[in-house]
């Protein structure tokens, strides 16, 4: 009783709603069903991409979401920590493992912000950041390309206060 009373409110709680729709959004087997690999490096990438598309959203609008960003980041590291903990990765790489994964969210971010300006190749980006670079039919990539286009239309169609709670798609 006492921990309740005393217990400091997380200010990430306020991205969980979020977060889960980001996650969800991840899992949709058709994402896996165009020729995403159905392995965890595929659910992450994934993750990230859908992700990166929310986080781009977030820094295009024209109200102050630096917090929010920042907030949606350390929700997406935790995840990942706990993840990786799950998977029997020691604390002594855990920080190289996470370090690693916002790295590739940061090379997603720029990729596809230059790629949905007009500025970049998605096509491009899509082959390095989901599928690494290994042989992959055209086809899947502008399946996964297509499915991507049309979800950060939603995102950016959305009102800020729908994509801060969750409702993105």
């Amino acid at each position: 009783m006492l921990r309740q009373l005393f217990r400091r409110s997380d200010p990430r709680e306020t991205m969980t709603p979020l977060y889960a729709t980001i996650v969800a959004e991840a899992r949709v087997p058709g994402w896996y069903l165009e020729g995403v690999p159905d392995t965890t490096d595929g659910r992450f990438d994934m993750v990230a991409s859908v992700l990166s598309l929310v986080l781009l959203r977030l820094e295009r609008d024209d109200t102050d979401t630096r917090q929010a960003q920042a907030l949606l980041a350390e929700t997406f590291v935790d995840d990942m920590d706990g993840a990786l903990r799950q998977m029997g990765i020691g604390d002594l790489m855990v920080g190289k493992h996470v370090g690693r994964m916002m790295g590739a969210l940061g090379g997603r971010l720029s990729a596809f912000k230059a790629a949905l300006a007009g500025q970049g190749d998605l096509a491009a980006a899509i082959r390095r950041n989901i599928f690494r670079d290994e042989a992959t039919p055209d086809a899947a990539v502008i399946a996964v390309e297509a499915r991507l286009r049309a979800l950060a239309g939603r995102i950016d169609a959305a009102a800020l206060p729908d994509v801060l709670a969750g409702r993105i798609a």
